[in-house]
């Protein structure tokens, strides 16, 4: 069974650093592009970084310069590094693996249960 498990999310002041982290077990990652998404109460999940099987990464405008997917293939986890949060950031945080189509789409074949990121002003 595949499983992507998110870690990390948490409360942090405006201005604040968090790491989230999602590993993977019961098939590697290694050949897949790997996402990272988010979702606020009643908006729509939104992409946020991605990060191709040969490192090339991917970032929405709005946290450019400020997140970092990278990962690690020996550990078949992915992370999300979290610098200079804004209380717009706060949601739901999800991983995903392996695009059907775009990597920016929700096209994913296989979702964690994602991490709540709460940022307070």
């Amino acid at each position: 069974q595949v499983q992507l498990v998110e870690s990390g999310g948490g409360l942090v002041q405006a201005g604040g650093s968090l790491r989230l982290s999602c590993a993977a077990s019961g098939r590697t990652f290694s050949r897949d592009a790997m996402g990272w998404f988010r979702q606020a109460p009643g908006k729509e999940r939104e992409f946020v970084a991605a990060i191709m099987w040969n490192g090339n990464t991917y970032h929405a405008d709005f946290v450019k310069g400020r997140f970092t997917i990278s990962r690690d293939n020996a550990k078949n986890t992915v992370y999300l590094q979290m610098n200079s949060l804004k209380p717009e950031d706060a949601a739901v945080y999800y991983c995903a693996g392996r695009p059907v189509r775009g990597y920016d789409s929700d096209s994913y074949d296989y979702w964690g249960q994602g991490t709540q990121v709460t940022v307070s002003s």
